[in-house]
């Protein structure tokens, strides 16, 4: 039977950089990997290949707008073979890179489905047969799956996962996205910047619904300003094919209401994917679905150690990596006995993105955690249509926010709704990350005009 220092089960971002780390510190470590193509959600079903269409979206987006801008063009629909074409061409580049990393020798890379047999013994079942693999320590980074929950008539009528939309070649005439995460929202993004008529149907009030009211209410206006359809606080009734079409039929305000659409695409959620690892047999507790840890990255059994979709508390991949670092750290202790302080997860800068049209992003404390914590907070805002760089650029639906202690002024949070989202959000990462106070942001030189300017605005304001 063979031993290891560390066993990572799972080769996608976190257990990657979790195994890289504890092999460069000399510890003997083994990742195991049961998927057909290794790289992880990301690269294959999730963050990559999404882009990758919202990219051609966008091109979409702007032959279709172009002449508000004096640009006489015509859209002539997209190639979806094209675009596929692309886009997987990308994707095995990614993979195949990613293959290669975890094939380069710096620790053993083993094929394989695993479960627990006990709290320090894996069975794994691979191309040569099932074999016993022992280790001092464990990191669980195995991703998560897509879950769909009973809705009467969907199986039978037919849809599209996540999965299916991102391999798919055919742009349908409409679509019914059922979900206001950041899934369903990129999701409608993307047809609705193709062409497609789109309607989103939200059981919640709001879509995005873990942020800040007025950050929710921003998005699902600048979608409608997009086209989109928006419907929140429904219940999904039931589903069916008629009217030469599929329709959902929904609740809303007592209502019943129906959409009739060529495709649906269900994108209700994921949850962590551990039921083929026996985690009983290993004494690992769950919260929920999830995996319970600490701070620490260590299960209930102080050995075994999670990280990414399986644990949360988001799923995205920079906060997967930096617990599995954290995870890797410690594991290291354990196996040397070292006294110690064991590393500690920092969510003050838990960072969240959407690449939706608009974009949106938060980083740090909502208003609703920070009420939670009791802390005294003052909050500003500014628009994107009384900025210049965005007015000029076309781009003016939402809106910036600061967030900061309203005795210290010290920054705990930002958000965006509007243009390049995801890019101007690190300037508050940034300040975070460095303990700044508005007024510390307010002194910056910002070249004007760019879009990262508009923070000197609430920036001032708080200071």
């Amino acid at each position: 039977m063979v031993e290891y220092d560390f066993l990572v089960i799972g080769g996608g971002s976190a257990g990657y950089a979790a195994a890289s780390y504890a092999a460069q510190q000399g510890l003997n470590v083994a990742v195991v990997e049961g998927a057909r193509k290794v790289g992880g959600l990301c690269i294959l079903r999730g963050c990559m290949p999404s882009k990758t269409l919202l990219a051609t979206a966008a091109s979409a987006s702007a032959v279709r707008g172009a002449a508000r801008f004096g640009v006489q063009s015509t859209f002539g629909g997209v190639d979806g073979a094209v675009m596929q074409a692309r886009k997987r061409l990308l994707i095995d580049d990614f993979q195949s890179y990613r293959e290669g990393q975890l094939s380069a020798g710096r620790f053993e890379f083993l094929r394989g489905k695993a479960r627990f047999l006990d709290p320090y013994t894996l069975a794994l079942d691979g191309p040569h047969g099932q074999q016993r693999l022992r280790a001092k320590t464990f990191l669980i980074s195995t991703g998560s799956r897509i879950s769909t929950p009973p809705i009467t008539g969907l199986e039978e009528t037919g849809y599209l996962d996540s999965d299916a939309m991102l391999e798919s070649e055919h742009i349908p005439r409409s679509v019914t996205v059922l979900g206001g995460g950041a899934i369903a929202l990129e999701a409608a993004s993307f047809y609705a910047g193709v062409g497609s008529t789109v309607t989103l149907l939200q059981r919640s009030k709001r879509v995005l619904k873990e942020l800040d009211p007025d950050v929710s209410e921003a998005v699902a206006e600048g979608l409608r300003r997009q086209g989109v359809r928006v419907e929140t606080g429904v219940e999904i009734h039931k589903v069916e094919t008629a009217h030469g079409g599929k329709v959902v039929r929904f609740v809303r305000n007592g209502a019943v209401t129906e959409v009739v659409s060529e495709e649906i695409l269900c994108a209700l959620g994921r949850v962590p994917a551990t039921g083929a690892l026996e985690l009983e047999s290993a004494g690992v507790a769950l919260h929920g679905l999830r995996i319970s840890v600490k701070a620490t990255q260590q299960t209930s059994q102080p050995h075994i150690f999670a990280a990414g979709d399986v644990c949360g508390p988001l799923d995205v991949v920079h906060l997967a990596i930096q617990q599995g670092e954290v995870a890797a750290r410690n594991a290291c202790q354990i196996v040397r006995a070292t006294a110690l302080a064991p590393a500690e997860m920092d969510y003050r800068t838990k960072l969240f993105a959407v690449f939706s049209e608009p974009a949106v992003a938060a980083v740090g404390l909502s208003l609703a955690e920070a009420a939670a914590e009791g802390l005294p907070v003052l909050t500003a805002t500014y628009p994107f249509n009384d900025h210049g760089k965005s007015m000029v650029e076309g781009h003016t639906d939402g809106f910036v926010k600061l967030m900061v202690h309203a005795e210290t002024r010290r920054i705990l949070g930002g958000s965006v709704v509007g243009p390049q989202a995801a890019e101007i959000i690190h300037e508050i990462v940034v300040a975070m990350f460095f303990n700044a106070t508005a007024g510390d942001l307010a002194r910056v030189p910002h070249y004007h005009p760019t879009l990262s300017e508009i923070w000197t605005y609430p920036a001032e304001e708080l200071s």
